[in-house]
């Protein structure tokens, strides 16, 4: 009996205890005051945005337009204006310009005999249509050139910066030869100016030429050059010397300083090497096949 009486004592206890808890659980929190309650805020000002009609300048007045159409003759003269207006034709559009350039006017020390070398070109036309002419050559000091050769191309323009270059070149160094001549020159992406063409011989042999070189700038006048070009043949041709695939390779850097924009002398280092069979032919004739060469010259165009 008094095991039952302390049981129901225990769950009564345990009932008020569970009611009081939930209570606690339920406390909603007190309500926050606002601060500008009670307060008169001031009006804000209403601004609007000038839009698009405020933006737009007006339009011209009717007057604008309706004088007489060579206007500064009557401030500077006709005679004046003439050679301006001349002058300003000739400047703008498709006119035609001759421009000639030395690209590579040069000495070549080197192990065993110096040399000499040239590397010409210019043309005369528009942007768009040109006549080129091209020319280099080599040699050593004393003696007649052993490479030497002329190129007459007629250029087009099919992109920005890149012409489309047809015509003939005639070798007037070594065997008489003269090449049907197709190719491409222009301004590559990152500054590279290239200069690629394919030549057919009128003894039906093939080859190819590539040329690559970059501007550096140093400084406003201090270039520093790099130059890469290739040579390759479909064929072997013993008369010329020349090897099948990859003939022959040049890497060399020139450091040119300007001073005017049209003339600048340099100095440089260039390393050519003979491969394949054009390495085997350059050795029949007592060439080396590597050749090292420490170059001094001017660059100059007009």
């Amino acid at each position: 009996m008094r095991h039952a009486i302390g049981l129901i004592a225990l769950l009564a206890a345990s009932q008020v205890a569970a009611q009081s808890h939930e209570g606690h659980q339920h406390h909603d929190p007190a309500p926050t005051q606002d601060p500008h309650a009670g307060h008169t805020m001031p009006a804000q000002p209403k601004t609007d945005s000038p839009g698009p009609t405020m933006e737009t300048p007006p339009p011209p007045p009717p007057s604008v337009g309706s004088g007489p159409p060579r206007a500064a003759d009557a401030i500077w003269g006709a005679e004046a204006m003439a050679a301006s207006r001349e002058d300003l034709r000739k400047t703008h559009g498709d006119f035609p310009v001759f421009w000639f350039q030395g690209d590579r006017m040069e000495a070549q020390v080197r192990q065993g005999t110096d040399a000499y070398l040239w590397d010409i070109q210019g043309y005369y036309g528009g942007p768009t249509e040109r006549l080129w002419f091209k020319s280099e050559g080599e040699g050593e000091w004393g003696a007649a050139p052993d490479d030497a050769e002329v190129q007459a191309l007629y250029a087009k323009a099919f992109a920005p910066f890149w012409d489309l270059q047809v015509g003939l070149r005639h070798d007037i160094a070594g065997p008489d030869t003269t090449h049907l001549a197709l190719g491409v020159q222009g301004l590559a992406p990152y500054m590279f100016e290239v200069d690629a063409a394919l030549f057919v011989s009128h003894r039906g042999d093939i080859t190819a030429r590539i040329e690559a070189e970059v501007d550096q700038r140093i400084t406003q006048r201090l270039i520093l050059q790099p130059r890469i070009e290739a040579n390759l043949s479909a064929q072997d041709i013993p008369l010329l010397g020349v090897g099948a695939g990859l003939d022959q390779i040049e890497v060399g850097a020139r450091l040119r300083y300007e001073l005017k924009r049209e003339f600048a002398p340099y100095i440089g280092v260039e390393q050519s090497w003979r491969t394949g069979q054009g390495a085997t032919f350059a050795r029949a004739r007592g060439e080396d096949p590597s050749v090292t060469s420490f170059v001094a010259g001017v660059r100059f165009w007009f």
